[in-house]
């Protein structure tokens, strides 16, 4: 009976008593498991602490092996402090390790705590020879754009990932806090709400697939945006948004455009004027960009610093000023009354190009500037015709920001059922989109929206030159590696 306690008591931890008799068994505590942006908090000192990750360093030295473990939950590493016995051949830059030991705290300036390790176990092996990024180099984005499947190993682009998913809340946050409902917009559609033609065709492929037979019995087509199904919902909510993947079929390998990228898309009903978009616009914009700098701020810096050195100051400006507001055809003036030589003519009713865009920019003190009232003619079906003649202009808006052009696109959508229908007839698109037409005839608002591209957000305030380098897994024309 007492061996059969005893057993108990080892695998328990615990104290008993047993036929009078006090019995207490020690046994070695479990370590905690810690991400590592916990351990560095000094939050678990003197705590057994149990640490995964790559290994960022190795520097095996008479008295000590150092190590810095990193596991992509902040940018510094954690320093590891252990016997040279510990030391294995397989302990390499690149490779994954489970460290355990007594997190302390650091003796050294350049770190606060330390992980006193007592075990070392090599997880994963990494021949450093063949790995393509060295320990000592600092590789530049054009690099480690070559190797989509290990990028995510560096620091710069493992930053990225964190700024791109806290920017992501932080969206999601504003839409929340000021009463948007999100809805989830469908990938596959059969219409094209740009009418720009730049779709992927859906079609399936399998053995027993009949050809010349439409799988939906209408051609469908990868989003190109998900505005036309946030305006049906927004007959019933006033505020609804989506953020989600959106598909152009350009084939550039441009530094500015990739065929799959991210938007976040709003549509607000009752809207009086352009002003009820533009407000959403902007204070969105230094909402998310608040928070990312408040929350990334390491990560950031690692761009302001070594990849983009003196963005910071563009940012900061953006954020203090309010963003002014010109029309179109103050736009056109200012292009013509510039000594800059332009590649394209800047003509009135020619669309602008990103040149134009980001000298326009630079004339507006380099913040962000809207721009609203564009020829009719340039815009799709659905903007609201502003009745203007003799030029004629649509009530719509785009918003240019420092080192991109257009970063946002909006308008206020037509709600008159006869202008709508007329200019759906004369594009032959009336069939198409009769039940368009629907929402004007059952309880129509007037109401507004816009789309932001988030890739081109994150460049704005990174300042990062290719929009390749702030999303995962970049597709674009010959290109979808992984």
């Amino acid at each position: 009976m007492f061996q059969a306690v005893s057993k108990t008591l080892s695998a328990a931890s615990t104290t008993l008593v047993c036929r009078g008799v006090l019995i207490r068994c020690y046994c070695k505590k479990t370590p905690t498991k810690l991400r590592v942006s916990r351990a560095l908090s000094g939050a678990d000192l003197g705590a057994s602490v149990k640490v995964q990750g790559w290994v960022r360093s190795v520097r095996p030295q008479k008295a000590n092996l150092f190590l810095h473990v990193n596991d992509g939950s902040s940018l510094q590493p954690l320093q590891v402090v252990a016997s040279p016995e510990l030391n294995d051949p397989l302990l390499t830059f690149g490779s994954a390790v489970e460290v355990t030991g007594i997190l302390k705290k650091s003796p050294h300036k350049k770190q606060s705590v330390e992980l006193e390790a007592d075990q070392i176990l090599v997880v994963g092996e990494c021949d450093p020879v063949d790995f393509p990024f060295k320990i000592k180099e600092r590789h530049g984005l054009e690099y480690i754009r070559q190797y989509p499947h290990l990028r995510c190993r560096t620091n710069a682009f493992s930053s990225l990932l964190r700024i791109r998913s806290e920017a992501t809340t932080a969206i999601h946050s504003y839409f929340k806090e000021n009463d948007f409902v999100q809805i989830h917009t469908p990938i596959i559609t059969s219409n094209d709400c740009e009418g720009a033609g730049e779709l992927f065709q859906v079609e399936p492929s399998g053995p027993e697939i009949v050809e010349d037979e439409y799988f939906f019995s209408v051609p469908t087509f990868l989003t190109v945006s998900g505005q036309l199904h946030l305006e049906v919902i927004s007959g019933a909510f006033s505020r609804v948004y989506t953020f989600g993947p959106t598909f152009r079929a350009e084939n550039s390998q441009s530094r500015r455009h990739l065929a799959e990228f991210y938007m976040v898309e709003a549509e607000i009903s009752f809207t009086q004027s352009i002003e009820d978009l533009t407000k959403v616009m902007e204070d969105m914009f230094k909402s998310a960009t608040e928070h990312v700098l408040a929350h990334c701020v390491e990560d950031v810096d690692l761009f302001h610093k070594h990849v983009t050195p003196g963005h910071r100051d563009t940012v900061d400006a953006m954020m203090k000023n309010t963003f002014p507001v010109i029309t179109y055809t103050e736009a056109v003036d200012i292009l013509n009354r510039s000594s800059e030589k332009f590649a394209s003519p800047a003509g009135w009713g020619c669309d602008l190009k990103t040149e134009h865009e980001k000298y326009l920019v630079k004339h507006c003190g380099n913040i962000p500037v809207f721009v609203t009232d564009y020829p009719y003619d340039l815009k799709p079906f659905y903007a609201r015709d502003n009745q203007d003649h003799p030029e004629r202009t649509a009530a719509a808006v785009d918003l240019l920001v420092p080192g991109v052009g257009e970063l946002c696109g909006g308008s206020l959508r037509e709600e008159r059922l006869d202008l709508l229908r007329a200019r759906l007839e004369e594009a032959g698109l009336e069939d198409t989109y009769s039940w368009y037409l629907d929402l004007r005839r059952f309880g129509s608002v007037p109401h507004g929206g816009f789309g932001l591209g988030f890739e081109r957000y994150l460049q704005c305030i990174l300042g990062v030159d290719n929009i390749k380098d702030v999303i995962p897994f970049p597709r674009f024309s010959h290109s979808c590696l992984l």
